[in-house]
């Protein structure tokens, strides 16, 4: 049983409690992104049972006809036994997505986001996002992290791809010659990449932020550009300002809901990872 604590950022161990979750957003206006907790197996069998997990979970989407994707880390399905295991479970993954079984009423596939992790994953993460973008025609979407110093490069990349980028400041303690350490730097790549995504895409701009004032420069941008985008927060972190997001026309808001019964690694790896997002969590649960 997952504690109170926890229960502010997970949406329970099942599925089914994952997908009536989503239920309970869809009726406030906001989407969900569904992501099962799992990552850094170093054996195939796990890796391969949450690539099935997702397919059950595509299909599921679908029937119970919700508006609702899904998010999967490279490291989960495989990359850290083989590149060639993540490559084989995730076209099973976006091939599910898009057959018959997981196509929703409005005649698509589910939506398949390929999350990022530390910078070793960055370039197999990519290549993979660039041929799954090419042959679903955009049904899946990538990652990037605007605390490396690659990632503006990285979006001239992808700028002419179909498919989805989201934008994060980045939650990795990379190393300090590969990218930004101070804060007010970070912020400066984040804005500079999110108008150059602005500018530059014809659609698919995701920002991965809580921030108010990226949530605000977007808003801008969005005036200045017409480029469509959404809006994606995490569970349990500023849900009233996802609500009252969802209220406005210009913009979709999504929240990326945790669900699984590996709840405790996940916050585990988010502290260590860096000191402040502990400081983070226990302020989103006074001020949510």
């Amino acid at each position: 049983m997952i504690p109170p604590i926890a229960s502010n950022f997970v949406a329970g161990e099942t599925p089914e409690a994952a997908l009536a979750h989503v239920e309970g957003l869809n009726d406030r206006g906001v989407a969900g992104i569904l992501n099962l907790l799992g990552e850094h197996y170093e054996e195939r069998p796990p890796a391969d049972a949450d690539a099935d997990a997702y397919v059950d979970l595509v299909e599921a989407i679908a029937e119970r006809g919700v508006d609702a994707c899904v998010s999967v880390k490279s490291s989960q399905i495989g990359l850290d036994v083989g590149d060639d295991v993540f490559e084989e479970n995730l076209a099973r993954i976006v091939e599910a997505a898009n057959a018959p079984a997981a196509t929703g009423s409005d005649g698509t596939g589910t939506f398949v986001w390929i999350d990022m992790e530390d910078h070793e994953t960055t370039d197999v993460t990519l290549d993979a996002f660039e041929r799954h973008a090419v042959e679903t025609d955009g049904n899946v979407g990538v990652c990037v992290q605007a605390n490396l110093k690659r990632t503006r490069e990285d979006l001239e990349r992808l700028a002419d791809l179909p498919g989805k980028v989201r934008l994060v400041k980045g939650a990795y303690d990379e190393p300090a010659e590969i990218s930004y350490k101070k804060k007010a730097r970070v912020d400066e790549s984040y804005r500079d990449c999110l108008a150059y995504m602005f500018e530059a895409f014809d659609d698919g701009v995701a920002v991965g932020s809580h921030d108010p004032a990226m949530i605000e420069y977007a808003t801008e941008l969005y005036a200045e550009h017409g480029t469509s985008y959404e809006v994606q927060m995490l569970t349990g972190v500023r849900e009233s300002a996802q609500f009252e997001l969802a209220a406005e026309d210009d913009v979709k808001v999504y929240q990326y809901i945790p669900y699984g019964s590996k709840w405790f690694s996940y916050f585990y790896r988010r502290i260590r990872e860096r000191k402040s997002n502990a400081l983070f969590a226990l302020r989103a649960v006074v001020g949510s």
